[in-house]
């Protein structure tokens, strides 16, 4: 009995990823057929578990220009699609997606969001570089304005004469608080 390898995918408006997660896989076999059929088998694991998955996929696929490459943990495929056009599913007919077969969230990108080309076509193992945007240079903070205008702080010989005013008038709090010392001791 064959087992099915986890799969997972996402799409542009030219392509298709497929990536079939199996590491250390021996004999890897892959079958892509233009009216969309496709074929995967591989051996895998200490005990050559045989491992076998057919995906009758959404539309029609250019064989030619499609690409696959077999790393040591996956099998990545990159089908160019017959009719540049978004598929609303991987898989054709109205059965539910198999339980392995998942969303490559790392390559996944928005209909909306989709340029045909570009730095989204790379795998980044996940980062965003977009985000990274205006974090360096000298306007890296921004619109922070880091002028003192608006403190109003004392400077420091006017804080010392502010202190001695206090202790003239007798309103110096130190001051109370030794009196209150003094007369708390003398009546023990």
């Amino acid at each position: 009995m064959s087992r099915h390898p986890e799969v997972k995918w996402a799409q542009r408006v030219d392509k298709v990823f497929i990536t079939v997660l199996l590491p250390d896989a021996k004999d890897a076999k892959v079958k892509l057929e233009p009216d969309g059929v496709f074929s995967f088998s591989a051996s895998a694991g200490a005990e050559n578990h045989h491992y076998e998955l057919k995906l009758d996929l959404f539309d029609k696929v250019n064989v030619e220009e499609s690409k696959i490459n077999v790393g040591v943990r996956s099998i990545f495929c990159i089908l160019e699609k017959a009719e540049k056009v978004w598929w609303k599913k991987l898989l054709r007919g109205d059965e539910k997606t198999p339980h392995y077969v998942k969303v490559d969230w790392d390559k996944w990108v928005d209909e909306d969001e989709d340029t045909g080309s570009g730095p989204g076509d790379l795998d980044l193992g996940g980062m965003d570089f977009s985000k990274f945007g205006g974090m360096g240079g000298d306007d890296a903070m921004g619109d922070f304005d880091d002028s003192d205008e608006d403190l109003e702080l004392p400077k420091p010989g006017e804080q010392d004469s502010d202190k001695n005013e206090a202790e003239e008038i007798g309103d110096d709090p130190s001051e109370e608080k030794k009196e209150e010392k003094k007369e708390g001791a003398g009546s023990a």
